[in-house]
C-alpha cells in the first residue's frame, strides 16, 4: 500500500469509527473486519458494550485476534467469527450499527443480491455504514481505463451506480440511505471514496 492509499485508508477508518460513534450505538457488527484495524478503534471507546468481527480468511482473523490480544479491555467486549456475511444462517442480528469497510467490491456481482438478504433484510442492524472505491476517481491514482485499485476487487462502482444499488437496497429492505465521500474531492470526478449510510426510520 502506498503512502497516498495509506493515508486515505486511514482516514476511512477514522470517519467509519465517528460516524459509529455519533449514531450513539452500543453494539457494533464489523461485516469484513480484515486484521481488524476498526477494531482496534471501536474497542476504544468505552461506550461500546458488544463489539464482533466477522472476517472470512482465516489468515486475517489471525491477525486480529493478535492485535485485539494487545488491548486491554478488549476480551470481554469483542468477538471475531470466520465467515461470510453473505451466509443468512449466521446469527448476527439485534445490533446496533455495522460496517461494512471497502469490502464490498470483492463480492462477485451476481452476488449482490445475497449481500441484500443477509445483510439488510436478516441481521437488519439500526444503522450500517458502507465505503467504496469511486471509480472514477481512478485515473487520478494513475490508473487505467477499467483498472481496478485492487486485483482482487470484483467491481467498482462510479458514483451513479452507487447510489442506484444502496437506493435500491435501502428502499426493498425498509432503511433510509444518504451519501457522503471520503478523501480529497475532485471537482469532476468527486472524492476517491464514497460512502453510504443506512438507517431504520425509528432508529
Amino acid at each position: 500500500m502506498d503512502t497516498q492509499s495509506s493515508s486515505l485508508h486511514e482516514e476511512r477508518l477514522d470517519r467509519v469509527a465517528t460516524l459509529i460513534r455519533a449514531s450513539g450505538a452500543r453494539s457494533v457488527l464489523d461485516l469484513g473486519c480484515g486484521s481488524g484495524s476498526l477494531l482496534r478503534r471501536l474497542v476504544r471507546e468505552p461506550a461500546y458494550t458488544a463489539i464482533t468481527g466477522l472476517e472470512q480468511s482465516g489468515l486475517s482473523l489471525r491477525q486480529a485476534r493478535a492485535m485485539l490480544v494487545e488491548v486491554a479491555a478488549a476480551e470481554s467486549r469483542v468477538s471475531l467469527l470466520q465467515g461470510s456475511y453473505m451466509d443468512p444462517g449466521l446469527n448476527l442480528t439485534g445490533f446496533d450499527a455495522a460496517a461494512m469497510v471497502e469490502t464490498i467490491e470483492h463480492v462477485s456481482p451476481g452476488r449482490l443480491s445475497e449481500v441484500q438478504r443477509a445483510v439488510f433484510e436478516h441481521y437488519r442492524p439500526g444503522w450500517l455504514i458502507l465505503t467504496t472505491p469511486n471509480a472514477e476517481y481512478n485515473p487520478l491514482f494513475g490508473l487505467r481505463p477499467g483498472e481496478l485499485r485492487d486485483p482482487d476487487h470484483r467491481f467498482e462502482w462510479n458514483r451513479d451506480k452507487f447510489r442506484k444499488w444502496c437506493s435500491s437496497t435501502a428502499r426493498q429492505s425498509g432503511y433510509q440511505v444518504r451519501f457522503s465521500g471520503i478523501g480529497e474531492e475532485d471537482r469532476e470526478f468527486g472524492p476517491p471514496t464514497q460512502v453510504a449510510i443506512f438507517s431504520r426510520p425509528g432508529d
